[in-house]
């Protein structure tokens, strides 16, 4: 009997440990009317995300004249929606400690450039809003976690069979599983009650003309990981624009211009790092 996704998310004891505060505020960024002071109070009180977002403040890269000492203050001097994705970022990069087969700095890593390029494309469209892009960013590859946390000894022969080339991941893991790491992500977030847009950007961004109608998150997630992929294996700009998939940046409501500015994207750099 071919394994069913429900199978890794009853193995409680396995999943990502996300702190409560982390999804509350995940819950809240469809919400125009949102309180986000609620949420930063909460923040004071979770040790382990305040003291890491206070760490990265503090850092060289956001080159504040005096330390920050308490979040309240952080908030004033860069504004909510910094900490918003400070707090997600480092929500997630603490949900697990150690998972085989993975190495996690740089996972975590991957995952915040995609974040960071996912939100760079969402300002340059209106269908896409910037946080929820970040954080479909972030979430991306959050179920491939899952199936090497829940089924390791398989998972790493996944990763066998790709690196080696015999077959592409999407392949290797319907064969070893039944489905693919994106339906894995999909549901776990959706047992996580998360925003089903995020949800479902996360399941169809590989293929997002798969499912009729492409959803522009997915489109924007889809052209972030492809960019990348393309800052990963050192691509020449020039080749980069030659294979940016247009088609899907339509989809996502972003201008034929896009491609004169993706020099930018590809030197974005996000100080996100000193998170993990």
């Amino acid at each position: 009997m071919p394994m069913q996704v429900q199978d890794l998310l009853k193995q409680s004891d396995k999943l990502p440990n996300v702190p409560d505060v982390v999804r509350e505020l995940i819950q809240l960024l469809s919400n125009p009317d949102a309180n986000y002071s609620t949420i930063a109070e909460r923040v004071t009180h979770d040790q382990t995300i305040s003291l890491k977002v206070l760490r990265v403040v503090n850092s060289a890269y956001f080159g504040l004249s005096r330390k920050i000492s308490s979040i309240d203050e952080a908030t004033v001097l860069l504004g909510m929606d910094k900490l918003k994705t400070l707090v997600i970022a480092s929500g997630f990069a603490n949900s697990v400690s150690e998972v085989e087969g993975i190495k996690l700095p740089d996972f975590w890593s991957d995952s915040f450039h995609v974040a960071e390029l996912a939100q760079w494309l969402a300002h340059h469209t209106d269908l896409v809003d910037k946080d929820e892009a970040f954080t479909v960013g972030i979430v991306h590859n959050i179920g491939r976690l899952l199936i090497h946390l829940a089924e390791p000894e398989l998972a790493v022969q996944v990763q066998e069979t790709v690196a080696n080339k015999r077959a592409s991941r999407v392949k290797a893991e319907e064969d070893a599983f039944g489905f693919t790491s994106q339906l894995a992500g999909q549901k776990l977030l959706e047992f996580w009650r998360l925003p089903e847009l995020l949800s479902r950007a996360v399941g169809e961004h590989k293929r997002p003309f798969a499912a009729g109608e492409p959803m522009p998150l997915a489109c924007v997630l889809n052209l972030a990981c492809y960019l990348n992929a393309c800052v990963r294996n050192e691509r020449d700009a020039d080749l980069v624009r030659e294979g940016f998939p247009m088609a899907v940046a339509k989809a996502a409501g972003l201008p034929e211009s896009i491609v004169y500015e993706l020099d930018d994207a590809l030197s974005l750099d996000n100080g996100l790092d000193q998170l993990i």
